[in-house]
């Protein structure tokens, strides 16, 4: 009995296992929740509804009113049923990515046709598209034959005429417009068919396409008004192709089609417009993917992807890619990726990733990273990681970092916080290591340092001097320091530098090489006294003679001579810290 309900508890934690691994995997809108609303605002429900069913609303205030009051009791119905009675079947609802795709459906219309001709290479369809509320003709609605790829729109007289290449004894045209329900109308040879409501339901062909990259500049600039319209009205189509060639946008072997089609291999002379790629796409001046781009991607000028590239892709100035980038990147000028990055980008000035890198970033003049980075940054001019970096940043003049966990090599290294190292001129961490050094040695009866970084690796200029009578010596050097935590109040540091020497003349170099070791107290917060031992390395020429009135032996009588040009000799320092 113990054995068998022992079985039936591993059954069953099983099941809810499956079921919790496989629940990702329903259909945003066939996802079952809960929700009750009581004169909610229509923002609202939708954000319980998105946030329940673990997805993102994507619609238009202007059509739909946010602010309008929803009150709504449903228990375990799927999000599709929950929209029908919060919209009155008003809206159509279309998955792309993350997102469930609002869309206003309120009104209807249907074709008027004029003529219907066939023979054994064409079939002719010609007529007018119609409000059916107003029985007004529509303008600039998109007709289209889903299977055999064929598409036009209607003339500001709601007037359309299309010729079908082939033998067909009927075709399915299909209506789309923005804020007008999708309506599929069958036509046969001789008699019209027009059953209410007819819908075509063959899941190949109804994926979504983003219009996203129509928007923007380089789209609005490279794609024509009226394409524009049409991939707009029939966003909700999506279909694949062995391959399409273009000459530009609309000049393709698609035709008008060509924004929704995916294709294995698409040659473009000068310029192509699809719906996306999974092959290889060639184009001498420019491609425009508005989804997702697999495998290969070259342009000559510039590639303008609406999702996600996973493969190689290159341009000769610029790559823009609207979602993610797994794979490789390179723009003669700039590479741009608005989600996150999984490979290399390598440009000849500036790549920027918005979200966050897993790889390696090159670029002639800067990088930066918007989210967090997780590889290598390098470039001629600066690198920026505006969160976590756990990597490497080389730049030629500076890097920055809001969170390093890493090494930053460059002339100025900035972070917020830091846990990692700093090789630079000048290294600043915000919450990090910032003192003063006031002190006297055994060579230099003054010396300054400024000391930035953190405690476990900090940096440190110097500044020098003696200026009694006949015993002047000016200096400047770098060097770098660690910090060892003994107690609330004693500590110790042990530091290396190398500092130049000035006696009068520049006539032969004179290099102070010294490391020391330092007990530190804290008297107060923000003052520390320091004394300790040091060792130090003199590199002189022999016939180097100090100008009058500057010190005539820097290394002591007792300095052990390891060469004609080097000496070494035990010192000290003693001095104060501040801050």
């Amino acid at each position: 009995m113990k054995l068998k309900s022992l079985l039936i508890l591993l059954f069953v934690c099983s099941g809810l296992s499956l079921k919790a691994q496989h629940s990702s995997d329903i259909p945003k809108l066939y996802r079952r929740i809960s929700i009750n609303a009581d004169k909610q605002a229509l923002a609202e429900v939708l954000n319980e509804i998105s946030r329940k069913g673990n997805f993102i609303f994507s619609y238009s205030g202007t059509v739909f009113n946010p602010d309008s009051l929803v009150t709504l009791n449903a228990k375990n119905e799927t999000v599709r049923d929950i929209l029908d009675r919060i919209f009155l079947s008003m809206a159509d609802y279309r998955e792309s990515g993350n997102y469930v795709i609002l869309r206003s459906t309120i009104r209807r219309f249907s074709i008027n046709p004029e003529l219907i001709k066939t023979d054994q290479r064409h079939y002719l369809i010609s007529g007018y598209v119609i409000d059916e509320k107003t029985g007004k003709k529509v303008p600039d609605a998109s007709v289209y034959e889903k299977r055999l790829l064929e598409s036009t729109l209607s003339d500001k007289d709601g007037y359309f005429r299309m010729r079908i290449r082939g033998s067909h004894q009927s075709v399915i045209l299909t209506l789309s417009k923005e804020s007008y329900r999708d309506t599929s109308m069958m036509f046969l040879s001789t008699v019209t068919i027009k059953p209410e409501g007819y819908t075509y339901e063959d899941e190949e062909y109804m994926s979504y396409a983003s219009n996203i990259v129509e928007k923007l500049g380089i789209g609005r600039f490279l794609v024509s008004a009226k394409q524009q319209i049409q991939s707009l009205n029939i966003s909700g189509f999506l279909t694949s192709s062995p391959y399409q060639a273009s000459l530009l946008p609309g000049l393709s072997s698609h035709g008008m089609f060509s924004s929704q089609v995916v294709n294995k291999a698409s040659l473009n002379l000068l310029g192509g417009y699809t719906a996306g790629v999974d092959g290889a796409e060639v184009a001498g001046l420019f491609n425009i993917s508005k989804n997702n781009v697999q495998y290969v991607q070259l342009a000559g000028l510039a590639n303008l992807v609406g999702g996600s590239v996973r493969g190689f892709q290159a341009g000769g100035l610029v790559n823009s890619v609207l979602d993610s980038l797994v794979g490789f990147q390179a723009a003669g000028i700039v590479n741009d990726v608005r989600s996150g990055t999984e490979g290399w980008q390598t440009a000849g000035i500036f790549n920027h990733v918005r979200r966050d890198l897993n790889g390696l970033q090159v670029a002639g003049i800067g990088n930066l990273v918007s989210g967090n980075t997780r590889g290598v940054q390098t470039a001629g001019i600066g690198n920026v990681a505006a969160k976590e970096m756990k990597g490497i940043q080389i730049g030629g003049i500076f890097n920055y970092a809001k969170e390093m966990k890493g090494l930053q090599i460059g002339l100025v290294n900035v972070a917020d916080t830091s846990s990692g190292f700093s090789i630079g001129l000048i290294n600043w961490v915000n919450k990090g290591y910032h003192k003063l050094s006031l002190s006297s040695t055994d060579v230099f009866g003054t010396q300054l340092a400024v000391k930035t970084g953190t405690a476990k690796f900090y940096t440190m200029l110097i500044m020098s001097g003696s200026y009694g009578v006949n015993d002047r010596v000016y200096s400047a050097g770098y060097g770098i320091g660690h910090e060892f935590i003994l107690s609330k109040r004693l500590s110790a540091s042990a530091e290396l530098s190398s500092q130049g020497l000035y006696l009068g003349n520049w006539d032969y170099p004179n290099i102070l090489n010294k490391g020391q070791l330092n007990m530190q107290f804290k008297l107060a917060k923000g003052l520390n006294l320091f004394a300790g031992p040091s060792y130090s390395l003199y590199y002189s020429d022999p016939a180097s003679i100090s100008s009058e009135g500057y010190r005539e032996r820097v290394a002591p009588k007792s300095a052990k001579v390891y060469s004609t040009k080097t000496k070494g000799w035990l010192g000290w320092s003693a001095g104060i810290n501040l801050f």
